[in-house]
């Protein structure tokens, strides 16, 4: 049974850093590209990173570029989530995501991933 287990998450100020963890189990990891989603109330789940499953290549939304960085173990099955320069709009739930898609710009989908973590609540207060 596959399960992502997402931590990290808080109330923070706005220009304060956060990192989030994924753990994921049951699956064969190093073989997934692992997304970053994240949803605000009563709106949509929006890309915001994924990781090709070597670690090798990154792609990032373009409201999270140069704040945010996202890299992974695959010794500990784990990847990453760095949130620098915190602003109260990164207001959200933030999920980790699983996909075999092979790596294209077409894993900005939150349909392209096969499993999906609980999710960790982020608060950014200005």
């Amino acid at each position: 049974q596959v399960q992502l287990v997402e931590s990290g998450g808080g109330l923070v100020e706005a220009g304060d850093s956060l990192r989030l963890s994924c753990a994921a189990s049951g699956l064969t990891f190093r073989s997934y590209s692992m997304g970053w989603f994240r949803q605000a109330p009563g709106k949509e789940r929006d890309f915001v990173a994924v990781i090709r499953g070597g670690g090798d290549s990154t792609y990032y939304a373009d409201s999270v570029k140069g704040r945010f960085t996202t890299s992974r173990d695959n010794a500990k099955n784990t990847v990453y989530l760095q949130m620098n320069s915190l602003k109260p709009e990164d207001t959200a739930v933030y999920y980790c995501a699983a996909a075999t898609t092979i790596f294209t710009a077409n894993l900005r989908v939150p349909g392209q991933y096969n499993y999906w973590g609980q999710g960790t609540q982020v608060t950014v207060s200005s």
